[in-house]
């Protein structure tokens, strides 16, 4: 990775105003120097407030809804780097609104795309999920369908100089929707609901995503799909870490949801590389490119990722820390 990946660089973010973008612009500013970021989203009063807390000329606000292509369009002129975060995201939503959820998270991506192609960016990287991974609920096979129109992207550029890639993580700790605040809540209500006793997660905090996604910005060579190795986390384990004594209620699995998740699957392994800190999952078919970020190793056959069968398990003490230090950054 180079010093600087951002240094000097005009940066257009998606969903700019949700929990990933404000940490995003937070670590950029301080640690990356670039040159402008643009914070494309469609609520003003986030973006006030926004602008209100970052108070640096370098922070750009552009009201807009990635289904509108004309707006986006506008908005990477003179861009070098799109980030492209925002999606319907709840779960729950996407299964009774599901046109909404296709307008934005695949028709929405579709105008990032031909934008980004359009404005001659050079690079351009999707924030995907593991619920894209063998989706059992639309929100997540919106994303999976946005993962696959990003990499086949880079079969229409022509003579263009864009490259697009793809970064896949699990759940952000204390994000909107997320469980640690939904059962710090409950902490004071008298009991936790959980839907199965059995459900495991993987779980990275907001500065190691922002850092991966940074990374991969930097090393992409377009048609990537970037893991970060993840610790998981048994969701039991989580409410028993913020008060041991409180009643359980299983509640049952919600629609779309799943007892664990995939971060990468048997299929994806046979054409993906192993570094120490993550994994490669590389286009089947690159004919617009050859590269590959060197070092990777291949995986053995047979090989899955998922939050039940990874080495990696987050410790008592860790998950303490972890709520611990929600608890301060959010006064709770």
């Amino acid at each position: 990775m180079t010093n600087m990946p951002l240094e000097n660089k005009t940066i257009l973010l998606t969903g700019g105003t949700g929990s990933f973008g404000q940490k995003f612009v937070e670590t950029a500013l301080k640690k990356y120097n670039p040159k402008s970021i643009r914070i494309f989203s469609r609520g003003e009063y986030l973006q006030w407030e926004m602008a209100k807390k970052f108070n640096d000329p370098r922070v750009r606000f552009f009201i807009g809804d990635v289904r509108d292509k004309d707006r986006v369009l506008r908005a990477m002129d003179g861009v070098d780097i799109v980030i492209h975060a925002a999606a319907l995201k709840h779960v729950p939503i996407a299964e009774y609104n599901p046109i909404e959820a296709i307008k934005t998270n695949i028709f929405g991506t579709t105008n990032v795309i031909d934008a980004a192609i359009n404005k001659n960016i050079k690079k351009a990287i999707f924030i995907s999920t593991d619920k894209a991974v063998n989706p059992a609920n639309l929100y997540g096979a919106t994303k999976l369908c946005a993962e696959k129109l990003f990499i086949q992207a880079n079969s229409y550029v022509g003579e263009k100089d864009t490259i697009f890639s793809c970064c896949r993580y699990g759940n952000v700790i204390g994000s909107r929707g997320s469980v640690i605040p939904l059962f710090l809540e409950q902490n004071g209500n008298g009991f936790f609901t959980i839907t199965d006793e059995r459900m495991s997660r993987f779980l990275i905090n907001l500065d190691q995503g922002v850092d991966f996604v940074i990374n991969s910005i930097d090393i992409m060579k377009g048609g990537e799909v970037f893991i970060p190795k993840l610790p998981s986390v048994k969701i039991i384990d989580l409410i028993k870490a913020i008060n041991p004594e409180l009643e359980i209620k299983v509640i049952g699995i919600r629609p779309g949801e799943k007892i664990h998740e995939t971060l990468l699957t048997e299929e994806e392994a046979k054409h993906a590389l192993e570094y120490d800190n993550y994994y490669i999952v590389k286009p089947e078919n690159p004919s617009w490119n050859k590269e590959e970020v060197p070092g990777g190793r291949a995986l053995s056959e047979g090989f899955r990722y998922s939050s039940d069968n990874n080495p990696r398990w987050f410790k008592e003490e860790e998950i303490k820390k972890i709520i611990q230090d929600f608890k301060l950054e959010n006064g709770k």
